[in-house]
């Protein structure tokens, strides 16, 4: 499913404008997105949370040589889907 699919079904449920949800969905992303930018926690109830994750630096291996190769540390999004979601998905 995309956000078009997203968009379209719940212009078909609500018959608001789809121009309309297409924005609130949109703005609804992005205000995710700041928001983990800031490493703050979004915690959507019954649907799951969305936080920032430090990995550490470790050493991968390059496939093609076989060259051990240092991995840098990084910020990571997770998802842990909330009670409901795991529910239902069952």
């Amino acid at each position: 499913m995309t956000k078009k699919d997203i968009v379209l079904k719940i212009t078909d449920q609500t018959g608001i404008k789809q121009v309309d949800v297409k924005k609130i969905v949109q703005k609804t992303f992005d205000v995710i997105i700041e928001s983990l930018m800031r490493n703050e926690k979004v915690e959507l109830r019954n649907f799951g949370v969305f936080k920032i994750k430090e990995r550490k630096a470790r050493f991968g291996r390059n496939p093609r040589t076989g060259e051990s190769v240092p991995v840098p540390p990084r910020r990571v999004v997770v998802f842990k889907p909330g009670l409901e979601m795991k529910h239902k998905i069952r």
